[in-house]
């Protein structure tokens, strides 16, 4: 059987952590699964969750008045859906759902900050991979925006 520890190991957000600081990121996580269709998270809500995909699909969605939701992007297993929690006021700033069974192990934020406080280097481990992942973020957007950008000065 894995444990939790190795899960939470397994991911590359979290690679290059010490022994120690895996052992405090498994003590605040636990499985979840989320049925298609299910709400991880959704904007304005209290945000407290840090979410490592296992399996299944997530989107990451924005609502737009008189259209809905609006898909902006789609995260599958290995991949890190929420920041939030990270960052006061602590509110999901996008919706979360899970398009098909969805298996996650979710981190309790509040947890995190309490441990990332109380241990700087871990604290400043923890930051730095999660600004990591941030801006690897944002320059994938920024990329489809450029795609898209671009796409419409050619005539479209």
């Amino acid at each position: 059987m894995t444990t939790m520890e190795e899960l939470v190991r397994s991911y590359r957000l979290l690679s290059g952590l010490r022994p120690e600081d895996i052992d405090v990121i498994a003590s605040c996580s636990r499985n979840r699964v989320f049925a298609s269709g299910e709400m991880l998270f959704r904007e304005g809500q209290v945000a407290d969750t840090l979410y490592l995909v296992r399996r299944g699909n997530v989107s990451v969605d924005v609502h737009q008045p008189g259209q809905g939701a609006v898909v902006i992007e789609t995260m599958g297993a290995g991949a890190v859906v929420g920041w939030s929690w990270i960052v006061a006021p602590y509110r999901w700033t996008f919706d979360a759902r899970a398009i098909d069974e969805v298996g996650v192990i979710a981190v309790d934020g509040t947890c995190l900050r309490t441990k990332a406080i109380a241990d700087p280097v871990f604290g400043v481990a923890l930051l730095s991979r999660v600004s990591a992942e941030i801006l690897d973020r944002l320059q994938s957007t920024r990329l489809r925006l450029l795609d898209l950008y671009g796409a419409r000065r050619d005539g479209i």
